[in-house]
């Protein structure tokens, strides 16, 4: 079939949508018509070329959500007409470590996922001849994407699919930091170091922990104000000084978990820093640039402090995402906050420019 999508050509370069072929699903695929797709920086971070493992030409986005339109063989937990959304981290409830509580880092397609191909080692997407690479197993800067059916999670079709997109990758991302990463405990101290939309998510899973302080760090006021709006108790202004501040408003000892998700390795330092002597955690979300390295002073380490890594939130996609899009139908998550601005496909160049310029939370493709 015949779709439009925007396609990464060249590294540095602007997305070009246009018209490319997309096969039908193979065994253990689903073909997905896309209502919604959300434009995340790690696309944007991809097509820069500051990602080492990116490829081209590739269709690009990992955020979306959709329609169940044909199934391939031997799929069975799936039924044409469900409502989706895509996991960039799949889950095939087989593995070693999808059987082991421990991570959300599925082993079963990784390896063929990590060269933009499909599990059999090929690809749905070309032109004619020449084949496209799948971004992320996803590619869903397009009007449907053909996927594993492992990497799709079946949600309550009463959910507006432009707004639960937010938990294909972000949202879930920075709420799941806090409750499946972190476990955040009940009257505990909790700092964000970044608002955008991984930042806002760890606010979010914070107060829904029952954290009784959650202090939230940006660059930007408006984004604070959307931090204090989801449950931050506390915000300022981020600079050489986050340190001593946070100290400054914990008696000298630190916050009991920090959540970093702004992609920068000093913030990363810092919040390490900022976690509490004797049991404070640092959790990492953001992606950092190519060869940049995390430099932290051992003392912090030995003295108590420990850093965990935050891949997806450690959400299991397919048993947590359905689970917190139910809390937001009860009003529990206010996801239509994060949703900012509701694009056309042709716009995604704008939107990556206005992510550059730390515009709104998220943007979110409607038409395509």
């Amino acid at each position: 079939m015949k779709i439009r999508a925007a396609v990464l050509e060249e590294f540095a370069k602007p997305l070009v949508v246009q018209e490319v072929d997309l096969d039908g699903p193979g065994p253990g695929e689903v073909l997905v018509r896309l209502h919604a797709c959300g434009v995340c920086h790690t696309d944007m971070y991809t097509a820069s070329g500051a990602d080492p493992s990116g490829y081209a030409p590739a269709v690009l986005g990992h955020e979306g959500a959709g329609v169940v339109e044909a199934l391939g063989e031997g799929v069975t937990d799936l039924a044409v007409g469900d409502h989706v959304v895509t996991l960039f981290s799949p889950q095939c409830r087989e593995c070693l470590h999808c059987r082991s509580d421990k991570t959300n880092l599925c082993l079963a397609i990784r390896e063929q996922q990590n060269l933009g191909h499909l599990p059999d080692g090929t690809t749905r997407l070309h032109r004619g001849e020449e084949r496209i690479r799948h971004f992320m197993g996803t590619s869903t800067f397009a009007e449907a994407t053909v996927m594993p059916s492992i990497a799709l999670a079946k949600i309550d079709p009463e959910a507006p699919l432009d707004v639960v997109a937010t938990l294909a990758c972000g949202a879930t991302t920075g709420i799941g930091a806090a409750l499946y990463v972190a476990k955040v405990e009940e009257g505990s101290t909790a700092v964000v170091f970044g608002a955008g939309l991984v930042g806002l998510g760890a606010v979010a899973g914070a107060r829904l922990a029952g954290a009784e302080r959650i202090v939230c760090i940006d660059l930007d006021e408006g984004r604070l104000a959307q931090a204090r709006a989801h449950g931050a108790t506390d915000t300022f202004i981020g600079g050489e000084d986050a340190v001593q501040k946070i100290l400054d408003m914990t008696d000298g000892f630190g916050a009991d978990y920090t959540f970093e998700a702004t992609g920068s390795v000093k913030v990363m330092r810092q919040a390490v820093e900022a976690a509490r002597m004797g049991w404070g955690l640092a959790t990492v979300a953001g992606v950092a640039g190519r060869g940049e390295v995390l430099e932290v002073v051992p003392r912090y380490l030995i003295t108590g402090r420990r850093v965990a890594g935050a891949s997806f939130g450690g959400a299991k996609g397919r048993d947590r995402v359905p689970q917190l899009v139910d809390l937001y139908l009860k009003g529990d998550l206010d996801l239509e906050a994060f949703v900012t601005d509701r694009i056309a496909l042709d716009g995604v160049n704008d939107a990556f420019a206005a992510m550059d310029r730390h515009e709104g939370v998220r943007t979110v493709i409607t038409e395509f």
